[in-house]
């Protein structure tokens, strides 16, 4: 009998019923992690620069607020503030980060250094207990509170600098784990200092045998390939075989949705699938209940949110933020409206636009949804597809298929003949074979069909779709050319015309 899991169990059930994990008023709380976040940086050079203490003496803080401090992108903070809290304290933040996140980027650029302090690592646990909280409201095993939990990672070897240390936010987390997560976590800290991919990877299935896994966490398209490297490596059926308690899923960093079929063909029956957003600025979201992949958004948690429309009201057709955004905050906001999200947190990042959109779902409940980023789509032509349009045609071309398309990449060329666009696409098989053509056929019809710029695009300037389908082992191999492999590391989606051209010329 599970006696600790019934105990743990109980204990979340009780503290979530007494103490709901959601604040009673969500703008009442906003205002109060604004609050907190000027009065403990008043002091450093950023905040005597724009007046914290001024802005904290206004009638309306939030209003004086987005007044005084300007919007920030990641080149002007780094250029003007980041580059000397590397070196100096008190620059955007009491004293000086113990860590910096190097964003995982995408394939050709290169990676940002993103403050992480102490608060903020309190920050992201807060929100992580947060979410663990909110397992009273799935129907789960009392068994599970008591079983390991798996989380796939970057690599946990930190590089040291000029008193910091450096790695990619996952492998900085893991670092920091909770003392009470010691006991249950795997691979371990050894497995996961491992800066080899492919090795770390192999370890994992060599000791898979010693674990009881009930719960995993990580990026879908690198889950998929760790799972089957354990399935193969002890010639098991499907990953229940060797973790019979596996429950629970919870992923992040990309869309679930075009990599569902992959992954619940390794399963030998349902679990329970939990989304998360979990960015190097942050812990901003999680799945907080059954039968949604929405998540919501952490409110009182130390950090404080503001939305630019995702329109003429905030970018140019280019995606560029305009002069002057319409900002709004979260009373402001609608259901259904692609926004910006911007940020500001315990790590000294202010007003900062960290590059991702997304749009509200059931406010009242707070819950979101991310539906790409603000430079990743596709509007060369007019053709205004989103990434969550993307990969939404992905899993429409999966079922209708039957196919296991697990990556792909997009992008507007122009025809050689005639210099006329196209939108070449790349699909990256699973396992499987799909016809091209077919492909072309199930992705141009539904795109008509769910978005009319599309459709008036494809009858004027976009002239044709061209389908090139490989196995997306290829597509990983693209990715390690650049040494970008595992862990956080996402293929990009859309890929401008000269990086789509380079991908072309890899596959051959």
């Amino acid at each position: 009998m599970a006696f600790y899991g019934h105990v743990i169990k109980a204990l979340i059930e009780t503290k979530h019923a007494l103490l709901p994990h959601e604040p009673n008023d969500p703008a009442a709380a906003q205002e109060e992690q604004l609050r907190d976040l000027l009065e403990t940086a008043k002091d450093t050079a950023f905040g005597k620069y724009y007046n914290f203490a001024g802005i904290l003496e206004a009638e309306d803080i939030r209003t004086a607020y987005g007044e005084r401090v300007p919007l920030h992108d990641y080149q002007t903070m780094n250029e003007e503030w980041w580059k000397q809290q590397r070196h100096h304290p008190d620059i955007t933040w009491p004293g000086r980060p113990e860590f910096f996140a190097l964003s995982s980027g995408t394939t050709g650029k290169k990676s940002k250094r993103i403050p992480v302090t102490e608060e903020m690592l309190e920050c992201t646990q807060r929100v992580g207990r947060g979410q663990a909280e909110c397992l009273a409201n799935f129907d789960l095993p009392a068994e599970l509170f008591e079983k390991d939990i798996l989380m796939l990672t970057s690599s946990a070897d930190l590089d040291e600098k000029d008193g910091y240390k450096e790695g990619e936010i996952s492998g900085i987390n893991v670092s920091n784990m909770p003392e009470f997560m010691e006991g249950v976590y795997k691979p371990g800290l050894e497995i996961a200092q491992i800066a080899d991919w492919d090795e770390r990877v192999q370890r994992i299935a060599e000791e898979a045998p010693k674990w009881d896994v009930g719960a995993l966490a990580g990026i879908p398209s690198w889950m998929v390939m760790m799972l089957r490297k354990v399935i193969e490596h002890n010639k098991l059926k499907n990953i229940h075989d060797i973790w019979p308690n596996l429950s629970v899923y919870t992923t992040g960093g990309v869309a679930f949705e075009p990599y569902r079929e992959v992954f619940e063909s390794l399963l030998a029956r349902p679990i329970v699938i939990m989304d998360t957003y979990l960015a190097s600025e942050g812990f901003f979201a999680f799945n907080a209940r059954p039968d949604t992949m929405a998540m919501e958004i952490a409110l009182d948690h130390g950090m404080y949110f503001e939305f630019v429309p995702h329109n003429e009201r905030g970018f140019d057709a280019t995606g560029t933020i305009l002069d002057k955004p319409e900002v709004l905050d979260f009373r402001q906001v609608e259901e259904g409206t692609d926004y910006a999200l911007i940020v500001s947190t315990p790590a000294g990042a202010w007003r900062y636009m960290i590059g991702d959109t997304i749009k509200f779902v059931d406010k009242a409940k707070m819950e979101i949804v991310i539906t790409g980023r603000t430079k990743y789509f596709l509007n060369v032509v007019g053709s205004q597809l989103s990434e969550e349009k993307l990969n939404k045609a992905i899993q429409v071309l999966n079922k209708t298929a039957g196919s296991q398309v697990k990556e792909f990449a997009v992008g507007a060329v122009k025809r050689a003949e005639d210099g006329e666009y196209v939108h070449q696409w790349i699909l990256g098989l699973e396992a499987g074979e799909l016809d091209a053509e077919r492909a072309k056929q199930i992705i141009d019809d539904h795109l008509k069909e769910v978005n009319k710029n599309y459709a008036v695009a494809r009858q004027k300037a976009l002239k044709d779709l061209r389908v090139k389908v490989v196995p997306a082992d290829r597509l990983y191999a693209f990715l390690e050319q650049t040494k970008k492999k595992g862990g956080q590391i996402k293929f990009p989606k859309v890929m401008p015309e000269e990086k789509l051209t380079d991908l072309l010329a890899f596959l051959g």
